[in-house]
């Protein structure tokens, strides 16, 4: 039953768009009429220039916290979605059975043979999604009034000011190599039998 109610919610929130995702967020949680619990313009107050550093920080979060949420759930459902696939393939293989055989807790069983091993394929997911957590989207910073990576993108695109193009390229190159670099050392420190020369 948990299994198949979390997959029915996974895949409604694979299915929404992130631009509506985003405006049900500004209106259920900044807006008078119901939560006005988050900043949603910008990523601060307009006074916040005028505060001290932890109170500064604290205001700045604020403003993240909906942003953050519109552009990652849609990562989440298909990381989700894919950890469940890798899972089941990996509880029946030979070794979880042994595992069980030997009298092991579900526990132990699932957590450190079975999970451990299905985490690999995850790790691959994770480290192309580097460039886009950082790439920013265009559609959730018009949305939010944030001026990032992805509006400066397109706006460059609209002027034709190649030398920033460029810049914006090179700095996702970089972070897709970092992407890599960093799956690769995620899959020695999951499975030791890989070695990181």
């Amino acid at each position: 039953t948990f299994d198949h109610a979390t997959s029915f919610i996974l895949f409604l929130l694979w299915s929404i768009p992130s631009f509506w995702v985003a405006t049900l967020l500004i209106i259920g949680f900044s807006s008078k009429r119901n939560f006005d619990w988050f900043g949603s313009v910008g990523l601060h107050s307009t006074q916040a220039d005028k505060l001290s550093y932890l109170p500064w920080l604290g205001n700045t979060l604020n403003h993240m916290v909906l942003p953050i949420l519109a552009m990652v759930y849609s990562s989440f459902t298909v990381l989700s979605r894919f950890a469940r696939t890798s899972m089941l393939d990996t509880i029946s293989q030979d070794y979880v059975r042994t595992a069980r055989a030997k009298g092991l807790a579900e526990r132990v069983v699932v957590f450190r043979h079975a999970f451990r091993n299905s985490l690999i394929s995850i790790i691959t997911l994770l480290g192309s999604l580097l460039p886009g957590l950082i790439g920013g989207s265009v559609i959730i910073e018009v949305i939010f009034t944030i001026d990032g990576m992805g509006k400066l993108g397109f706006q460059s695109i609209l002027a034709r000011d190649y030398p920033v193009i460029m810049a914006i390229t090179t700095i996702s190159a970089v972070l897709t190599l970092l992407g890599v670099l960093l799956s690769d050392i995620l899959y020695s420190i999951v499975d030791p039998r890989i070695s990181v020369e």
